[in-house]
């Protein structure tokens, strides 16, 4: 495992909030990219953001603007990063042992698999892989 970072949804202000957190805590954006520059355009605004990543006091923090409308409390995932893709099969697969599957784990444009599950005690993974190297 690379490593296990908090990924915040956001209803459209992720941009807003990125700047927020530049200003008070120091962060430093490390990627940010928006749906309308990704092969994801169709699946928001343009301008709003498909994914960021900042890094602030040691720590990274993955974000974006949430295509789903997600309730307050449930916008907040732990995302685990792996460069094996056997590896994040076997851990999808018990993370979704008596979960729910969000996404099946799967090939996307910027992983060898990616996949969403909230697990029995109602903790939303992300499982993201990245292409061997």
């Amino acid at each position: 495992m690379l490593a296990i970072t908090p990924y915040i949804a956001f209803q459209g202000t992720c941009r807003q909030a990125v700047d927020f957190y530049k200003e008070t805590i120091g962060a430093t954006v490390l990627f940010l990219q928006t749906y309308g520059e990704s092969p994801m355009a169709e699946m928001g605004p343009a301008a709003n953001i498909m994914h960021c990543t900042i890094e602030a006091c040691g720590s990274k923090i993955m974000m974006c603007d949430s295509p789903g409308a997600e309730p307050a409390g449930s916008n907040i995932s732990l995302a685990i990063g792996l460069n094996d893709v056997e590896r994040a099969k076997d851990i999808f697969d018990k993370l979704a042992g008596g979960g729910t599957v969000n996404m099946p784990l799967q090939k996307t444009f910027w992983a060898a698999a990616f996949g969403i599950v909230t697990d029995k005690y109602g903790v939303k993974w992300m499982v993201n892989c990245d292409e061997p190297r």
